[in-house]
């Protein structure tokens, strides 16, 4: 996707709050309504529910990222072959809902944004890789130091485990990753959405000069801190087109991943082209600004033929050529709505994500006070496109409607998804650049573990029916589909599925569990591994769920293993029978379950 090239000058960013968009930068999806930044405590308490979250996860290179975990409220589920994943109807907290994104190898990655009841939210999400950036003593302390400036000092004697606290000697393996403040990416990398809760407990949008992610870790992988009362030291390096405006001391921020907020602790020293400062723990850290309010702006763009521009990047800069950091992403209809800096000269561009180079089809100068602006219609040049809508309906191997799955439309780097309704159909609808029609379509059928083949096609104006495409080409990698007095629960791909297998442990008992090891949706099972093999029938011995009420003692159940293969590969099985409340009133549930999950161990 193309982007508005970087302004070399001081970033401020200030979420964008958009009704279904897709969100280019640290941008919160939501229409909300005029956001007044005051010093007045922050309201973490009222909630919402979201009807949809979804997004895309890529790494730096913008390579899909499958199988992360992803976690909002207490929803789990992973990303799919497209990197793609989405929620459905889960309360979070109204002014701070979040998104986690966890994967081997990188940094967490989050998008904060400001949920209202019913509405949702997009998000593309990239992964920051956790490199192996150097190694100091614990006991003698010292510094690791990357090539672009980034320097972290360790205090002597000063390192904890972090589980327990007790003081750890050995080597500390540093990971650290600077992210630099200038990056055109750096929305999409940047955990949170660049508001802080200050030192008076408000709620402030802020201008950052640049983030660091660090993790300590042992010689045995263990997780590592900043003993109690020590502190170590970060220097954060500073761009050239931030430097002259970069104030003397400006106040440090870490990233809160309990509430998807950044944190005021602690202020940063300018010492020649770098911020220094010192920092109780490690997490990612932030130098920021706090900015003072911000107004609510709307508008709708179509394209040369007046029809609405999905997916338009609309950007608003300051009128001296400051970038704002306010950017997002058009829905279906062409509407963009979000916050800006009140009282300000500003410029708003807009570029087609599907242009032939970066350049903006619409700019506008624009000035703000304090209140709300509706832009009205805008019409950008040399953006003629078409609306294409793709129907269908899925089949099983029966060929019967699927009623449990959605489909899949990729085109280019985009692709958007739609549930399969109860009676197989699907409907999906985009703006599609003339001259560029190719997509692809998959369906995915979650009742039986099914997917589609990849179907190639071009897309028309107007309607393209595709007709009945069957869901029966592979099976799912992983999946658990089980039910509880016959409401179907289906944790497979592309949405929710386990990825950790049977760990055995001193009882000789193995374990199911749901992604992030997260018990507040799903199923997690122990079974009795003694002899476990492919064609062996195991004893349940125990099972917890959301679904039954918590934990459940089975009444002489036993699963059924089809599959059993090595460490990395896959395990097989299912049962069906009754499971009993372990508290009072002890109730009965009657359950079938089938799985497949991937061996850690």
């Amino acid at each position: 996707m193309n982007h508005i090239p970087p302004f070399k000058r001081a970033i401020v960013f200030l979420p964008l709050l958009v009704l279904m968009i897709f969100w280019g930068c640290q941008k919160e999806l939501s229409s909300t309504s005029n956001i007044s930044i005051v010093d007045t405590p922050a309201d973490l308490t009222s909630k919402a529910t979201v009807s949809m979250v979804s997004g895309f996860v890529t790494d730096e290179n913008n390579a899909v990222v499958k199988n992360a975990d992803v976690k909002m409220g207490n929803v789990v589920t992973t990303t799919d072959r497209f990197g793609y994943f989405e929620i459905r109807n889960v309360e979070v907290i109204k002014n701070a809902a979040f998104v986690s994104v966890t994967y081997p190898g990188y940094f967490k990655g989050f998008k904060t944004f400001i949920a209202n009841d019913n509405e949702g939210a997009f998000f593309r999400i990239k992964l920051v890789t956790k490199p192996n950036s150097g190694s100091i003593n614990a006991t003698a302390g010292g510094n690791v130091v990357l090539s672009n400036g980034l320097a972290v000092a360790l205090p002597a004697n000063g390192i904890v485990t972090a589980s327990t606290g007790a003081a750890y000697t050995g080597i500390v393996k540093v990971a650290a990753s600077w992210l630099n403040p200038d990056a055109t990416d750096i929305n999409d990398i940047m955990p949170g959405d660049l508001r802080g809760i200050n030192s008076n407990g408000a709620i402030k949008m802020l201008q950052t000069y640049g983030m660091a992610d660090v993790e300590l870790t042992g010689a045995s992988g263990e997780l590592l801190q900043v003993a109690s009362g020590k502190k170590a030291t970060l220097t954060f390096p500073l761009p050239a087109s931030l430097t002259a405006s970069a104030p003397i001391s400006i106040p440090l921020w870490y990233f809160d991943e309990t509430n998807g907020l950044w944190k005021q602790d602690g202020a940063a020293v300018k010492t020649g082209n770098a911020y220094v400062g010192d920092v109780s723990h490690f997490s990612c850290w932030n130098c920021d600004l706090p900015l003072s309010n911000a107004v609510r702006f709307d508008l709708t763009v179509v394209d040369s033929l007046g029809n609405p521009l999905q997916n338009a990047d609309v950007a608003f800069i300051r009128s001296n050529g400051d970038y704002t950091g306010c950017h997002g992403y058009t829905d279906s209809a062409g509407h963009v709505s979000g916050s800006i800096p009140a009282n300000s000269s500003l410029v708003f561009n807009i570029v087609f994500a599907y242009s032939s180079n970066s350049a903006a089809v619409y700019s506008k100068a624009v000035n703000t006070n304090s209140t709300d602006i509706s832009l009205g219609t805008v019409k950008a040049s040399n953006t003629a496109t078409y609306t294409a809508d793709v129907s269908g309906i899925a089949l099983d191997c029966g060929g019967q409607p699927v009623s449990n799955g959605y489909a899949v439309l990729q085109f280019g780097s985009h692709a958007v998804s739609v549930s399969i309704n109860s009676s197989g159909i699907f409907h999906l609808s985009t703006t599609i650049p003339c001259g560029n029609n190719i997509a692809k379509l998959s369906v995915v059928d979650f009742a039986n573990k099914k997917k589609s083949i990849t179907y190639a096609i071009n897309l028309n104006k107007g309607l393209n029916d595709v007709g009945s495409m069957n869901t029966c080409s592979s099976p799912l990698e992983s999946f658990m589909v089980y039910t509880v007095n016959g409401t179907l629960t289906a944790l497979a791909f592309p949405a929710q599925f386990p990825v950790n297998g049977f760990p055995a442990n001193s009882m000789d008992v193995a374990g199911i569990q749901t992604a992030s090891n997260n018990l507040e949706t799903g199923l997690t099972l122990q079974i009795d591994s003694t002899n476990i093999r492919a064609g062996s029938v195991q004893d349940l011995i125990y099972l917890e769920s959301t679904q039954t009420s918590g934990v459940m003692i089975p009444t002489y159940q036993h699963v059924n293993i089809t599959e059993y293969g090595n460490v990395g590969q896959y395990i097989s099985g299912n049962f069906t029978g009754t499971v009993v409340g372990f508290a009072a009133p002890h109730t009965s549930f009657t359950m079938t379950c089938s799985f497949r999950v991937k061996r850690q161990y």
